[in-house]
């Protein structure tokens, strides 16, 4: 139980937010470097494959340091007088500290001794299985239907125990999955993390302020300001030319990460005048931001399952044929690729959030479609010279 009630005419603590993510970005860029030293002295290197983009050995283990920025920065947020009231009002951030330690660890194991899919699947699970046993999980649900009232009308359908686990675990294994399957060029992992993370960062603090401010939830904003430093340090070392890589480590982290904020943000939505269809966007919110900020990553990896079944090989058989591959075949630069895929992020992390936080839609929508367009338009028409 909370020891204190807090005061609600503070503001939000917004600042406190950036502290914590500040840190979190200082000390995953500070220790980058050490963990680099590490990663060749213990042999965790990425040797240059047929389907890999990299010619030169590089170490992996980049999530180590992404992790640590991660710890640094809650360890700061508990001691500051705003955030560490969410230590008090929810187990979510305990919760999610443990499943990425554990979550991690399978990852530096991998980054070294290339485990097998079923392992790492495992991991995953239980890992996901973890922000479960600490109540990180999907509730309830609006439907468009049965709300008996005129015009749009709609009700809630409440999830039992065993939906809202399943629910919880297969969006967690999705979304680490999808991470660690984007993770194919320099700088394109960690740029997506810090998008997503602070779109979802942005729609977090605005259900603090729709909460009146509550403690209770803080927590989601909190996830995600972390997340977002640890990308934001760890991109300097790895965008391309990449002197590390951030491995399985990193990449899982940031979709287990991602998948805790956002199903803990979805708990946050005020529900109880909001069944008359008034407020439908609002219900939908966090599955639309969900959507928004791992659309590309998410749309890669269904392309991949869908592209290596048909050929009748495993989902988890690598190739070349992923979406930052296609851009470099069509003439971009490496850099350019990876610049293409954050704008296309941006464009849709950022839209979303809008269309759930501001009350005009259609300027969002406007801004939205601009985006979208100058987003094909670039992609189409690259400006790289293509080498013979």
């Amino acid at each position: 139980m909370p020891t204190q009630t807090p005061s609600l005419g503070l503001g939000l603590p917004i600042r406190e937010y950036l502290l914590a993510g500040l840190t979190a970005a200082v000390v995953t860029f500070l220790l980058t470097g050490v963990v680099r030293v590490l990663a060749l002295k213990m042999g965790a290197v990425a040797w240059p494959r047929g389907r890999d983009v990299h010619v030169t050995p590089t170490p992996r283990w980049g999530g180590l340091a992404m992790l640590a920025g991660v710890l640094a920065g809650i360890g700061l947020a508990a001691q500051l007088p705003a955030l560490r009231l969410a230590f008090d009002y929810s187990t979510d951030v305990p919760g999610v500290l443990v499943a990425a330690v554990l979550l991690v660890a399978v990852g530096v194991l991998d980054d070294r001794y290339e485990l097998d899919a079923i392992t790492k699947l495992a991991g995953q699970i239980t890992a996901a299985g973890v922000l479960v046993l600490f109540g990180i999980q999907f509730a309830v649900f609006y439907v468009p239907w049965g709300g008996g009232g005129t015009g749009i009308s709609g009700s809630l359908l409440v999830l039992g125990q065993e939906q809202g686990v399943l629910l919880t675990v297969l969006l967690t294994v999705a979304l680490v999955n999808a991470m660690n399957f984007v993770d194919g060029l320099d700088g394109l992992a960690a740029g997506i993390g810090l998008i997503a993370a602070a779109a979802t960062c942005v729609f977090a603090i605005g259900l603090v302020k729709q909460n009146g401010n509550d403690p209770s939830a803080y927590s989601p904003a909190l996830i995600a300001a972390v997340l977002a430093g640890a990308c934001l340090g760890f991109l300097p070392h790895n965008f391309n030319p990449a002197r590390i890589f951030m491995g399985d480590s990193g990449s899982m982290l940031i979709g287990l990460l991602l998948s805790a904020a956002t199903t803990s943000a979805s708990g946050r939505i005020s529900i109880s005048t909001t069944t008359d269809g008034s407020d439908i966007l609002a219900l939908f919110a966090p599955l639309i931001v969900l959507a928004a900020v791992v659309f590309v990553p998410l749309l890669d990896l269904l392309m991949a399952v869908v592209r290596r079944t048909r050929a009748g090989t495993s989902p988890f058989s690598p190739d070349k044929m992923h979406l930052h591959h296609r851009l470099l075949e069509i003439g971009h630069s490496h850099r350019r690729a990876v610049l293409l895929i954050y704008l296309w992020a941006g464009v849709l992390a950022f839209g979303a959030v809008a269309l759930a936080l501001i009350k005009d839609p259609f300027i969002v929508l406007w801004a939205v479609g601009v985006g979208l367009v100058v987003a094909v338009l670039a992609s189409a028409v690259p400006r790289a010279r293509i080498r013979g």
